[in-house]
């Protein structure tokens, strides 16, 4: 089923002003990237995914909503009858995915991969009381709308919290858990990592450039290595900060930031019920405001090495990949091995 897009009205500065309490950085320049680079609306228009885009429409906190996703078949007659629901990180895409999505296709996986509201292809709403219950609800309702009964989640740094937040509210519909370097393996605010005000966050956001991007990149996600592929995901990124929605993006992401400081799940990890696959890439360092902490806990935070055995100890059902060498986005940098143990890791038993 194909639904149609849903226009929002435009991010105005007065409005922002408002909003945040008239900053003094509303003056967001597209010279964070170079002259050449693309540039992209709020929705990401003319950032092609390997898939086909479709859309889902309706309405959550009393706003018209249109929620990107793509809904991929495998080949007739290869079918195995599971569906895969993959969910991205705060600086992922559902397209993202593309390389993910093609290995769990070829091994006869249906795989629904859908952009969240606040992110990529989907919605930027002005106000939304972001949660990742919310989150989860409404990709509940989409499977609701593409009369998918029971999945596989597979959720991707912040997607991992969301992934676990919507196990744990649909267990029923979640006959497996996979987390990939899932951040929120550990309470940074509890562990002494200082809380920043949305307003500060937002103020944040709009220095966002393609070079900052890379280089936080290169050393969180691929353990200070680069790839010329790698480039097309940050332009992505980059693009849409640069874009004529740029200030609606930044908004939009720092709400979603304090929503991942501020909604830990790694206090409920106990009561996952479904059998739990982790996948690490031990040399992934990622901390949500870790560099407001002090240095003294700042050498404590982003331990993969440890809290992949740490989170594996707390799931009752849980099986642990790790892989000494790779950062945070595994299945990017080293993608052949990744899907093998991940595939591997969805025939359990």
């Amino acid at each position: 089923m194909r639904y149609s897009l849903v226009r929002h009205a435009p991010f105005t500065r007065t409005l922002l002003a408002t909003a945040v309490g008239g900053l003094a950085v509303l003056a967001y320049s597209s010279n964070a990237l170079a002259e050449d680079a693309p540039t992209f609306d709020g929705e990401l228009s003319g950032f092609e995914y390997a898939y086909p885009v479709e859309r889902f429409e309706f309405e959550s906190q009393g706003q018209e909503m249109q929620m990107a996703y793509l809904d991929v078949a495998p080949q007739e007659g290869s079918a195995n009858g599971r569906t895969i629901v993959l969910m991205h990180g705060k600086n992922f895409c559902a397209g993202t995915w593309e390389a993910t999505i093609e290995a769990l296709v070829d091994e006869g996986y249906r795989v629904i991969a859908p952009d969240q509201i606040g992110f990529c292809k989907s919605t930027k709403p002005e106000h939304y009381q972001f949660s990742f219950h919310q989150l989860a609800a409404n990709t509940n309702a989409l499977l609701d709308e593409l009369e998918t009964e029971v999945v596989t989640v597979i959720g991707h740094s912040m997607g991992g919290m969301l992934a676990t937040r919507f196990a744990l509210m649909y267990p029923e519909r979640t006959e497996q858990l996979v987390m990939v370097n899932p951040i929120g393996l550990e309470d940074w605010k509890a562990l002494g990592v200082p809380y920043q005000s949305i307003d500060d966050g937002y103020a944040s956001e709009l220095e966002t450039s393609a070079e900052g991007i890379r280089d936080y990149q290169r050393s969180t996600y691929y353990v200070d290595t680069w790839e010329p592929e790698y480039d097309r995901w940050v332009e992505m990124l980059a693009g849409m900060y640069a874009g004529e929605d740029g200030e609606l993006v930044a908004w939009n992401q720092a709400l979603t930031s304090d929503m991942v400081f501020t909604q830990p799940v790694v206090y409920e990890f106990g009561e996952l019920e479904m059998p739990t696959l982790l996948l690490i890439g031990e040399q992934d360092n990622t901390a949500i405001g870790k560099g407001r902490a002090s240095e003294d806990v700042q050498a404590t935070l982003g331990r993969y090495d440890e809290l992949g055995e740490k989170t594996a100890q707390a799931i009752p059902d849980a099986t642990l990949v790790s892989f000494p060498e790779l950062g945070h986005s595994p299945q990017i940098q080293a993608p052949e091995r990744f899907h093998e143990a991940l595939l591997e890791g969805l025939n359990r038993d």
